[in-house]
């Protein structure tokens, strides 16, 4: 298994780490079944994110992709930081392996998820907004999963 220098300096040197007491959204994606769990928080100025932070709890690439995707939607408008892929978030890492793309995708959810609380706060129709593709450990289909068990 090898790592791209750009994720273990994520991974070694995280960026934007931490709370925002007064976050204007907060998103919370993962389960501790699969042992990632990500917190993102977002300060919005004139539909800008002015500040990004995030507590991650899981393995190396969940927090290197948690970095990453801050350092991505940092200063964009929450369109484009709506815009945000996984896809993206492992390019600019120069890569992950197979094994442990899903967390490139629960960074992804983490951040829409913080846009959505966001919106919810603030009263913002969102109904034609996606902020799950379906695939992550944070979605809905993960928890019903674990309430079957």
């Amino acid at each position: 298994m090898f790592y791209s220098e750009k994720v273990m300096d994520h991974f070694r040197n995280p960026r934007n780490v931490g709370e925002i007491p007064d976050a204007d959204g907060v998103g919370e994606v993962g389960n501790a079944k699969c042992g990632d769990i990500m917190r993102m928080y977002i300060k919005v100025q004139d539909n800008i994110i002015t500040d990004v932070k995030f507590m991650t709890f899981g393995c190396g690439s969940a927090i290197a992709t948690s970095s990453m995707a801050t350092e991505l939607v940092k200063g964009k408008s929450l369109d484009e930081a709506l815009a945000l892929t996984n896809q993206a978030v492992v390019e600019a890492l120069d890569g992950l392996p197979a094994h442990k793309v899903h967390c490139s995708v629960l960074a992804e959810e983490a951040i829409k998820a913080a846009i959505k609380d966001y919106y919810d706060k603030h009263g913002i129709n969102n109904e034609s907004v996606q902020f799950c593709s379906g695939n992550c450990c944070g979605c809905a289909r993960a928890h019903d999963y674990m309430n079957e068990e």
